[in-house]
């Protein structure tokens, strides 16, 4: 990937995309999303969703990084605010766990994928001592003390200079405990349970009828013979209803059998289908990955694409003025951010890239970017999360055996295995309207984000005991009385560095 060494050129690679790519060109309809009406200043939602990541181990020593010799400095502002990290928490030598929390420099960025298994993550926290990471989440054939150890900002460069210059929360969690799948799911509806239908062996994946592991979605061609359906609503629903252009754009979705060859020594497929949860829903599904019949439908009801996209069509999209209101982006895998087969360094390139072409746009003053994790992969985060939904399954370890709680008036709606909150999750606001250099403390988790995207366009909630009527607000962490918006970020994607930014 180039380096870039002024807002100009990101923008000369901006228009140098090809507008239209293969699909043919066909004029805006009159009646778009822009002429919706919004609570906010917002007019466009971009929410990149991540793999795998704890809040301490990106963030455990924000604001200060070695800088040791040959890797990217990171200097903090002098007003920076101070986060609930493992060195404010007086944890980095003196953890409780049975190793000791190590820094991982840039040269350790490739590390090894641990498990974030439901139980597991309950088991590891033990009662809320959050004390048995490297006995319960380290996998075989992992290094059992690396569960505990983290980053700084002298490899998550860009992530810390974000947190810089914009929003970022120090207590955003999990919904509930478990891998992506559930994690996805809840990020669109803020409900796992009520399983549809399925196809082959589902056993390890579904409690109850409410999914807590990795079962591929029943309503995608290029899934697994392992697959769940879901049945009730999600944000999509709630969008079409109010004609409200939206769609999710995942790299290798136009072709599922796509690879990259990654730093990591591996063959990954870009498209993974468990990462997908629009899929897991007949009514927001596209199984067949149809592409959509010109660049002007991307985002509109009616399409044969039916609102599932590949990233190249986001691009093509907004290169012609018809940026969807709400977007989902999730990276190829290689620039996921998973642990195994991406890093770091990959997904800072990804989400790099992505927000500097973002900034480049006519739309970029009315746009907030949500950058949000799918889980933590089973990586250590010292805070208990508040738990607001229990469940008694024989996958439950939180508070015993078979126990998250032992009060089942505590577990909305009767469903159970949906435990949560889980593990504390990073989570940062890119935006003209973001606060600067701002920690939000108040309670959030991933059905925030659809909160807002609810409440700004005014759809409603999507009921049957969905999270989101939980929901901590994120509205804190914008400024809508702005009278000067914050300048646009440009960072070096291979280095995270900053490019330019005049305040």
């Amino acid at each position: 990937m180039r380096d870039l060494q002024s807002p100009a050129g990101f923008a000369k690679q901006a228009l140098a995309l090809s507008i239209c790519g293969m699909l043919p060109c066909m004029p805006l309809s009159a009646a778009t999303s822009h002429d919706a009406p919004t609570t906010t200043p917002i007019k466009h939602v971009v929410v990149i969703f991540q793999e795998n990541r704890s809040f301490d181990q990106y963030f455990a020593t924000y604001p200060n990084a070695a800088n040791l010799t040959g890797e990217n400095p990171f200097h903090a502002r002098p007003d920076t605010p101070n986060v609930n990290g493992l060195s404010t928490a007086g944890l980095l030598t003196a953890n409780p766990n049975s190793s000791q929390p190590q820094r991982l420099s840039p040269a350790e960025a490739i590390v090894c994928s641990d498990s974030h298994d439901y139980a597991d993550e309950q088991n590891a926290f033990d009662h809320g001592l959050m004390d048995m990471f490297p006995e319960r989440t380290a996998s075989s054939g992992c290094a059992p003390g690396q569960v505990v150890d983290y980053f700084d900002g002298n490899t998550v460069t860009a992530l810390w200079n974000y947190a810089q210059h914009f929003a970022m929360s120090d207590s955003s969690f999990n919904t509930t405990f478990g891998p992506s799948s559930p994690g996805a799911v809840n990020l669109i509806s803020g409900q796992t349970h009520g399983i549809a239908a399925s196809l082959g062996d589902i056993s390890g994946d579904v409690v109850q009828g409410t999914l807590i592991g990795d079962a591929d979605p029943l309503y995608d061609d290029c899934g697994s013979p392992d697959q769940v359906g879901l049945s009730g609503k999600n944000i999509g629903d709630l969008l079409n209803a109010k004609n409200i252009t939206w769609g999710w754009f995942e790299g290798g979705f136009s072709d599922c059998s796509a690879t990259h060859t990654t730093t990591n020594g591996g063959v990954r497929k870009d498209y993974i289908p468990h990462h997908q949860p629009f899929q897991y829903y007949a009514s927001t599904a596209n199984p067949h990955h149809l592409r959509p019949t010109s660049v002007a439908m991307i985002g509109h009801q009616g399409d044969q694409a039916n609102h599932q996209y590949d990233i190249l069509d986001f691009w093509n999209a907004a290169n012609i003025g018809n940026l969807p209101a709400v977007s989902f982006i999730k990276a190829p895998a290689y620039q996921d951010g998973n642990a195994g087969y991406s890093n770091p360094l990959l997904e800072q390139q990804f989400v790099t890239d992505f927000i500097n072409r973002l900034e480049s746009l006519s739309e970029w003053p009315e746009t907030a970017v949500f950058l949000a994790w799918d889980d933590s992969g089973g990586w250590y985060d010292h805070v208990m999360p508040p738990i607001l939904n229990q469940s008694q399954t024989a996958r439950d370890a939180l508070t015993g055996a078979g126990l998250c709680g032992s009060n089942p008036a505590k577990v909305a709606g009767g469903y159970q295995a949906r435990c949560g909150y889980g593990t504390r999750l990073p989570f940062l606001i890119v935006s003209p309207w973001a606060k600067q250099n701002y920690v939000d403390h108040h309670v959030t988790d991933q059905t925030s984000i659809v909160r807002f995207i609810e409440d700004n366009w005014q759809t409603g909630r999507i009921g049957g005991y969905s999270f989101d009527s939980l929901a901590g607000d994120i509205q804190p962490m914008f400024d809508f009385s702005k009278r000067r918006l914050a300048a646009p970020l440009f960072l070096n994607p291979n280095t995270g560095e900053v490019v330019n930014f005049q305040d």
